[in-house]
């Protein structure tokens, strides 16, 4: 029966550039969900190119997913400076919502930054995803004036790793 359980349970991997369509398609439904535009060619361009955005620059990109393949979520780790890394891209579909994901996800970024050595980890998100935001309040993360913040994020918040 454990081995039904780990079949079912999504697995959570790196990223690569091959994952792009998927991870946009992912990415960009939710956006639309909570009536966000994505910005490909913007904001959103970071996933145009997972390799170059993320993992040349020291960062990483992950994905939540089931084991036929089918990417269920997925997070990236972006670095500002030496001692703080970025959360983006932390998007989970609807029907995996509520059911320990983001959770889990959340705990494997933070581990992951705190491998790598970052003591701070900011985000920006937009007050629509609700979920979201009280997943990071769970977690620690503390609201705070960003010195800017991207067209579709009214707020930014930080935890001390």
């Amino acid at each position: 029966m454990s081995e039904d359980k780990t079949k079912s349970w999504p697995q959570i991997r790196p990223a690569t550039s091959a994952d792009g369509v998927c991870i946009r398609q992912l990415v960009f439904g939710v956006l639309g969900e909570y009536g966000l535009r994505p910005d490909p060619e913007g904001v959103d361009g970071d996933l145009n190119d997972i390799e170059q955005s993320y993992l040349a620059r020291g960062g990483m990109f992950f994905l939540l997913e089931l084991h036929e393949g089918e990417v269920i979520g997925c997070y990236g780790l972006y670095p500002l400076d030496e001692q703080t890394c970025e959360l983006r891209k932390m998007y989970l579909r609807r029907e995996y919502r509520g059911k320990g994901h983001g959770r889990r996800m959340m705990e494997h970024a933070l581990a992951r930054a705190r491998e790598v050595n970052f003591s701070v980890m900011a985000l920006e998100t937009a007050s629509v995803l609700e979920e979201a935001v009280g997943l990071y309040r769970s977690f620690g993360f503390e609201a705070y004036e960003a010195e800017h913040l991207c067209e579709r994020c009214d707020q930014a918040y930080r935890l001390r790793l």
